[in-house]
């Protein structure tokens, strides 16, 4: 069982103000091996979980679709996927280290390096049925800069569903941006926004907000 003090300073740290993301990528090459134990023994982290129902939901029985499971980390929403009956996931994830402890988990189909942000992916364009991602928003994380590459790849009527820390949308510079970005892109006419919601119990007492958007 992790000790829970220690998976808080663990994951308020790798989120704290000001770090940078070259800092970030260091802290998952340390934290890889011991991410799941932390998670499951002391951050009690949904994020995941909610995230794969929302999909699911919205999807009925469709089970065949294409995700592209976004800051895959070590494959938590992967595994929730794959409990919904999904088999056709591929994670994308900034941490070689990470993703290799994903390997492990027999979820995903293929295994993409790269940081997720306002360059082009080397993904084609309407690859995927749905996009998922959570916990990707925060301090030195992804940014709201990446939501126009979410949208490229998905195929118009696919889905994306998101999900991160509620307070960070007003307390992070990195995601203050992030509504207002992706009211931007709906206003575009690129996306139609089908829910957020605020649960509680997102990771170590914080409430989170899950987002599902509709590609148009």
């Amino acid at each position: 069982m992790a000790d829970e003090s220690r998976v808080k300073e663990r994951v308020l740290n790798v989120t704290r103000p000001g770090i940078k993301p070259k800092e970030v990528i260091d802290f998952y090459k340390t934290w890889a091996k011991e991410y799941d134990q932390d998670h499951f023994g002391g951050a009690n982290y949904t994020g995941p979980w909610k995230v794969a129902e929302a999909v699911a939901a919205s999807l009925g029985n469709e089970r065949n679709a294409r995700v592209l499971d976004v800051a895959a980390g070590t494959g938590f929403l992967g595994v929730e996927l794959s409990k919904l009956g999904f088999t056709n996931v591929d994670a994308l994830d900034a941490s070689q280290e990470m993703l290799d402890v994903a390997k492990t988990k027999n979820v995903y189909k293929n295994f993409i390096k790269d940081f997720l942000g306002p360059n082009r992916l080397n993904i084609k364009d309407d690859t995927y049925d749905v996009v998922t991602g959570s916990g990707l928003f925060s301090n030195g994380h992804v940014k709201s800069d990446c939501l126009d590459e979410l949208i490229r790849v998905v195929k118009p009527g696919g889905l994306v569903c998101l999900a991160l820390r509620e307070v960070l949308l007003r307390s992070s510079e990195d995601c203050k941006a992030l509504e207002p970005r992706m009211a931007a892109l709906q206003s575009d006419g690129c996306w139609e926004q089908i829910k957020r919601d605020v649960f509680s119990g997102y990771v170590i007492g914080f409430d989170g907000v899950v987002y599902l958007f509709k590609v148009l």
